[in-house]
């Protein structure tokens, strides 16, 4: 889990932001050093989360608030493959979704139903969507950003 210890995942995250401002032309969030980005990164007032490039994407990232909102801890998380944070009846949209980030690089407008672990469903608004590429542009992922949700 993110911590003071890992430094926040400094490395991740420096990744999240960079690909981030490279692709939407502005910054995830305002920070001059990488520990800090991470740790205010991880306490921010949104929810923030990435999956890796497996066939099955799973989760690797997750801000406090994110994991607070899916009522996950940080060891269920990294073991969740990320289709799972849909219901099995908005999956297909969430895979159109997917497809269109991974065509166009982003997308910053997303809107869709999800669940948490104990069946709180919630629709998220207004969701930036992006790819994570490293500073060879080698495709490491996705990642999902959003502070506005409403629990139905």
């Amino acid at each position: 889990m993110p911590s003071i210890h890992n430094n926040f995942y400094a490395t991740h995250v420096k990744l999240m932001a960079n690909s981030f401002e490279r692709l939407l032309g502005r910054s995830l969030i305002n920070s001059s050093d990488d520990e800090r980005l991470a740790e205010a990164v991880f306490n921010g007032e949104f929810a923030l989360l990435s999956h890796n490039t497996a066939s099955e994407p799973m989760f690797n990232y997750a801000n406090a608030k994110a994991l607070a909102l899916f009522e996950l801890s940080w060891e269920e998380l990294i073991a969740l493959p990320s289709r799972l944070s849909a219901e099995s009846v908005n999956q297909d949209e969430r895979a159109k979704l997917l497809t269109q980030v991974t065509t166009k690089g982003f997308i910053d407008n997303y809107q869709g139903v999800r669940i948490s672990k104990t069946g709180k469903r919630f629709n998220i608004r207004n969701a930036v969507v992006w790819n994570l590429l490293d500073d060879d542009g080698i495709y490491q992922g996705q990642a999902a950003c959003f502070s506005d949700w409403k629990f139905l």
